[in-house]
């Protein structure tokens, strides 16, 4: 079964589009987008994909004293760690953030065009500097993973930064949002 990132895409044609006629495409699909969905519609690995985006549900070991948390990550990994891995969570940015990050991040493309073998030859010392990162970079324990990975390829990556699929926790969207545009 073809997930909705898929459709998206196909309905697309493959043609490089504004962040606004992303946005609105993904706005008209409405409530019928949910992690659960997704999930279940689309690829999953027991692992992350590298060089790709990720979603997956995650339950933090120290969320009691984290001032707030995403149970549901948009993570390209740019680095293993013992037990667990680093990764750039896309949802800590506004949307528009997003999306100019990822076109950002489109200069360490593995090829000159996008399709599902393009891969984001990124770790932690391709990306440390930018200033995005610094909201965006969190630790993530396998222990603490309940899902497998959902593999985002770059072809459908324009349409997931969209998605309103964050489950933030202890803390609004909008007040992660304004956190995180302080800290860059």
């Amino acid at each position: 079964m073809a997930s909705i990132l898929d459709r998206l895409a196909t309905k697309d044609g493959g043609t490089e589009k504004s962040a606004a006629w992303y946005r609105e495409t993904v706005r008209k699909l409405g409530n019928r987008i949910t992690a659960n969905r997704m999930m279940r519609d689309g690829v999953l690995t027991n692992r992350p994909n590298i060089g790709v985006l990720n979603l997956f549900y995650y339950d933090p070991k120290y969320k009691k004293t984290l001032p707030y948390y995403d149970l549901f990550p948009l993570v390209l990994p740019v680095d293993t760690l013992p037990g667990g891995f680093a990764g750039l969570n896309f949802h800590y940015l506004p949307p528009l953030m997003r999306f100019r990050f990822l076109e950002d991040l489109e200069r360490f493309k593995n090829k000159r065009t996008i399709d599902s073998k393009t891969i984001l030859n990124v770790n932690w010392s391709r990306v440390k500097n930018l200033p995005e990162v610094k909201p965006m970079i969190k630790k993530y324990l396998y222990t603490q993973v309940r899902s497998r990975f959902l593999k985002v390829d770059l072809t459908q990556a324009a349409y997931a930064i969209y998605l309103p699929v964050q489950r933030f926790q202890k803390a609004s969207d909008n007040t992660v949002y304004r956190q995180s545009r302080g800290m860059i």
